[in-house]
């Protein structure tokens, strides 16, 4: 990516008071310099997987509830996800409504729920004519990990995906869901390496 095209979406969210957030990856050999902000996070694994052994490999842990388009339910979402991060994610559920609405047949949004709270959440977004789908999501409350709750959601993304023709699912692993998914059939094909700007970033890119 050009980085005079780099450089006007850090300003863009440097305006908005928000940090962004660019990932590189390992099989690309990006050019450090080609990233918003001078800070690597940790690098992690680039994981795929087949949608149908995903599926069959959680049957029964956890039945997650599709969450529809209701932008209460979004809220919800966000408010699990600010808690889980310890900041604020409440744009997520603009930008959650907003897809669900553009384009319903490229997201289905799905949660986990546990007396009455969101306990954790997660979504696959598809893109016609590449066979592959890319689970998102899969935060859980701390309280509520070890349970079996991010398995089912990656069954149930990859049930769904299964089920619409694509054969792989695609997913930046963290620490804690690499093992998970590596059970359920994933590999590791690349690695990515977050690059994070914040408001302050507007010395180069």
């Amino acid at each position: 990516m050009p980085d005079r095209l780099i450089a006007r979406q850090r300003d863009h969210f440097a305006g908005r008071c928000e940090a962004v957030e660019r990932k590189t990856r390992g099989h690309t050999s990006p050019r450090p310099q080609r990233t918003p902000g001078r800070r690597p996070g940790r690098t992690g694994a680039g994981a795929a997987g087949r949608c149908d052994a995903a599926a069959a490999g959680a049957a029964g842990r956890c039945d997650p509830a599709a969450a529809g388009a209701a932008d209460a339910g979004m809220r919800r979402i966000a408010a699990m996800e600010s808690a889980v991060w310890g900041r604020d994610r409440g744009r997520l559920a603009d930008d959650l409504v907003g897809r669900v609405a553009a384009a319903p047949d490229e997201i289905a949004v799905y949660v986990a729920e546990a007396d009455g709270q969101v306990v954790s959440a997660a979504w696959p977004a598809f893109r016609a004519g590449t066979g592959f789908a890319r689970p998102w999501g899969g935060s859980t409350l701390a309280a509520w990990r070890g349970r079996g709750i991010y398995r089912a959601l990656v069954a149930t993304r990859a049930a769904l995906a299964a089920a619409r023709g694509v054969t792989y699912l695609h997913v930046d692993a963290s620490d804690d869901s690499a093992p998970i998914l590596r059970r359920l059939g994933f590999t590791a094909v690349t690695t990515t390496t977050p690059y994070v700007g914040t408001p302050g970033d507007r010395g180069g890119p």
